[in-house]
């Protein structure tokens, strides 16, 4: 069996302080062979860093996936152009021209087991969100590519607004995929399942970050939005970390999941560290 531990958007620093609580806590019992963890909102709510990327890696991350926020942090373009183990989503346009930096597919190599390889595909919705290239097709196209490569065991975090497009894709790609997991919400859904031909699946893996909030945010500045429609800053929420997360287990020779395990736990603030 290969395991995949997956955690969901992680959002400021309660959210990296979490999952790095996390990791050895679950260690035990998941014995995941892939972490890969989704860290779009990771810096201050905004995209991702190089400083804060190698963080991830040095907590034994193998690779990370984003979303639409990609791009928010300065750095952005040229850390997506240079590091192999970050995903933007796959789906922007197809041009003639290398015009998107960075890439959405990747195929893991197990450290502790040689020979055991990953595909990971980061897709985006188009649902309420910015208007891609199909992910539905654009995903089939690279999955093919996969499976031409012998690769059967493939991982989809498909980051999306609607519950729908998510669980759609999830059936479309029935018992060609591992795994779909779905995240961008930022709130854990209760229906983790193995569908009809053995594709894992979870509408929304949830977030990784300060519980007491709405959505990572402090919760007076969203309120204060809703309540006036004046534009605000959003700032992340402090206070002690959660994390939203899931295990999937994929029996390596025909590439389908056996097993998806959901997590969701606000760490308590232990000694030395601080949120």
């Amino acid at each position: 069996m290969i395991r995949v531990l997956f955690f969901g958007d992680v959002f400021g620093k309660p959210g990296r302080q979490a999952v790095k609580l996390a990791i050895p806590k679950l260690m035990p019992h998941c014995q995941p062979d892939f972490i890969i963890v989704n860290a779009e909102n990771a810096a201050h709510g905004r995209g991702i860093s190089a400083k804060i990327a190698e963080e991830f890696f040095d907590m034994g991350v193998d690779l990370i996936t984003t979303g639409n926020h990609a791009w928010d942090q300065p750095e952005s373009q040229t850390l997506f152009a240079q590091e192999k183990r970050l995903l933007r989503p796959l789906n922007y346009p197809e041009t003639d021209l290398d015009l998107v930096p960075g890439r959405g597919m990747a195929i893991l190599e197990c450290k502790n087991r040689p020979g055991i390889r990953l595909g990971v595909l980061l897709l985006m919705g188009r649902v309420f969100m910015d208007p891609l290239d199909c992910p539905f097709h654009r995903g089939r196209k690279e999955i093919a590519k996969l499976r031409d490569q012998g690769i059967k065991n493939i991982f989809v975090d498909f980051h999306g607004e609607a519950s729908s497009e998510k669980q759609a894709f999830t059936y479309f790609m029935d018992g060609e995929v591992s795994a779909v997991v779905g995240t961008h919400s930022h709130v854990q859904t209760a229906d983790e399942r193995i569908t009809p031909n053995g594709t894992a699946a979870i509408t929304d893996v949830g977030m990784c970050g300060c519980f007491d909030s709405v959505i990572g945010t402090k919760k007076e500045i969203s309120i204060k939005k809703f309540l006036t429609k004046m534009p605000v800053r959003f700032e992340p929420a402090e206070g002690p970390g959660g994390y939203g997360a899931v295990m999937v287990e994929i029996n390596e020779k025909t590439g389908k999941a056996t097993k998806i395990e959901r997590f969701r736990e606000e760490v308590v603030k232990l000694e030395g560290v601080t949120f």
